[in-house]
């Protein structure tokens, strides 16, 4: 494993609203290794969508983070200024987002988007720009990409959309790639085309990539490793293999009993009982607490616990570390 190129320390965010200050995040951390596959995963409202505009400095006008420190590269992303992040922004940090069709503007033609990372960040002739993008958009299976880069967002469908953002994050071959659900709402062999593709260009760009999803068939087919968010905290982190062979948390156990497997028909799936937290009133214990099947009487009276070692880059936030939790 090299030297991590994110770094991510007990962060905490929250965001202000009428109701109450929401607890998004509590405590993350977590590293990315150079030309890793992390995926983390968790439930609508976990935090993931705030932890990868935190790690962009893009958070919201209303949003306060508490404590906790990133480092990208052995640049403190909290500290720096916003002329500092627009450097780093598309050229060494890049971002998919969940709905392409939305996140492109629709009264710019595709080649002035794809075009605008590049001018915004090398010295070229409009020639090479456009040369470049071409080659792009080639690369993610675009296959006629001068017709392409003359169309509107609402002239393309939206797995070429997706693909279109897909070569704006990649254009200038970042250093880390962060694909928040980027593949939500996609048919499943559109879906499989565009992982695969992903991950290929990752690997010949030598990019680490942050996947943020909450589908697990994803992770199994994306992730070296994987961190499981629950209540804006992680919950249990470890390579694939062993989250899928062993889970030692009640909540990532639960996950997985509650997903259809091929070599077990006769499985019969547990779906998980109950909501998730409240994030304005978050006590101070476990927050899978009502929901959990397993917890014991220290989980009742004791804090909300940290995250342990128990194997080779196996952490778990639990009291209950057993390894079978059938």
């Amino acid at each position: 494993m090299t030297d991590p190129i994110l770094n991510i320390t007990n962060l905490y965010v929250q965001y202000e609203t009428t109701a109450g200050d929401v607890k998004a995040l509590n405590g993350v951390s977590f590293n990315l290794s150079e030309e890793e596959i992390f995926c983390l995963v968790g439930e609508s409202g976990s935090g993931k969508s705030t932890l990868a505009l935190a790690i962009l400095g893009l958070l919201p006008e209303n949003a306060t983070v508490i404590a906790g420190n990133i480092t990208f590269d052995e640049m403190d992303i909290l500290g720096s200024t916003d002329v500092q992040l627009q450097n780093i922004r598309g050229k060494e940090i890049s971002i998919v987002f969940q709905d392409a069709q939305s996140a492109l503007n629709p009264i710019q033609t595709i080649g002035t988007q794809v075009e605008e990372v590049v001018q915004a960040h090398l010295n070229l002739s409009p020639k090479a720009v456009t040369s470049l993008c071409q080659e792009v958009l080639r690369d993610v299976g675009l296959s006629d990409p001068n017709h392409i880069m003359k169309q509107y967002p609402f002239n393309l469908s939206g797995g070429m959309c997706q693909r279109v953002m897909l070569a704006s994050a990649l254009v200038l071959q970042p250093r880390l790639l962060i694909a928040d659900e980027a593949t939500s709402g996609l048919d499943v062999t559109l879906q499989a085309e565009i992982l695969e593709k992903l991950k290929n260009l990752c690997r010949h760009f030598h990019s680490s990539i942050l996947f943020i999803t909450h589908d697990l068939g994803i992770v199994a087919h994306m992730a070296d490793r994987v961190g499981v968010l629950y209540a804006g905290s992680v919950a249990e982190s470890s390579d694939v293999f062993s989250l899928f062979r062993e889970p030692r948390h009640p909540y990532t156990w639960s996950l997985l009993q509650a997903l259809p497997r091929l070599d077990d028909v006769r499985k019969v799936l547990r779906p998980l009982p109950g909501t998730p937290p409240d994030l304005i009133n978050l006590t101070d214990l476990c927050p899978f607490l009502p929901r959990c099947s397993k917890a014991i009487t220290q989980c009742r009276y004791e804090r909300k616990p940290a995250l342990e070692s128990v194997g080779p880059d196996h952490h778990v936030a639990c009291y209950n570390q057993i390894s079978e939790l059938s």
